[in-house]
């Protein structure tokens, strides 16, 4: 047997060192999820991406406690970490907010929280290849499909936009001009997001040319008489 192999039968013991190992490591690798969302200030950050994957490690070793210390254990020792699974969508729908009918955020943040507590689990019961790969391609997914992500929707013919006015009685007009002039689509007027009681906002789903950048389709809005701004809607 390698010293490779041997070491990772030791790790896979149920001891005091082992539990420690594997806690920690639910830590660390929790934190490196979590540090990712937290530098995009979403709602489940930092702490709260160690906590679960602490927390899902240790009902994990719990299952093994019992089957350790109660003589003639006949349970799944799985049994308590199997309700993670399912009980970690509570928390994980917390953080989905849905913006008017067509946008819904928070996604991702809710999958990776999902993704944090399969890797403390994995911890837990000694699977610390499968919490090391899966925790390298979590972050991965996160940053650099990101960036891929948003080169795509900056290059796609159709983008989200949301323009707010000061002046009610332009709203048809508004919208009159962005059916004909950007073919929009999927119009909704909406609350302000500048909390101005007075103002009125307008979300389309517009379609532009490949030429033309997203940025400069935003400032011809926002140039528009009564257009107080105009910004992609997330």
């Amino acid at each position: 047997m390698s010293f490779l192999e041997s070491t990772f039968d030791y790790l896979r013991d149920f001891n005091i060192v082992t539990i420690i190992i594997r806690l920690v490591a639910a830590v660390l690798l929790g934190g490196l999820i979590g540090l990712e969302r937290e530098r995009h200030g979403r709602a489940a950050g930092l702490r709260t991406h160690i906590l679960v994957c602490l927390g899902a490690a240790i009902t994990t070793l719990i299952g093994q406690f019992d089957m350790v210390h109660i003589d003639g254990y006949v349970g799944d020792p799985m049994r308590i970490g199997a309700q993670v699974i399912s009980g970690i969508g509570f928390l994980g729908v917390g953080t989905i907010l849905s913006k008017g009918r067509f946008q819904v955020t928070g996604l991702t943040t809710a999958a990776g929280l999902w993704t944090t507590a399969a890797i403390g689990l994995a911890l837990g019961i000694g699977f610390y290849e499968g919490a090391f790969i899966g925790t390298f391609l979590a972050v991965l997914t996160m940053t650099l499909l990101s960036k891929f992500d948003a080169h795509v929707i900056e290059r796609s013919k159709k983008f989200r936009v949301y323009l707010e006015t000061g002046d009610v009685n332009r709203i048809s007009d508004l919208i009159d001009l962005l059916e004909h002039t950007y073919y929009a689509k999927d119009l909704q007027v909406t609350v302000p997001r500048s909390g101005i009681s007075n103002n009125a906002g307008i979300e389309a789903t517009v379609k532009i040319n490949k030429n033309i950048s997203q940025d400069s389709v935003l400032k011809s809005l926002t140039d528009l008489d009564d257009v107080l701004f105009a910004l992609p809607s997330i």
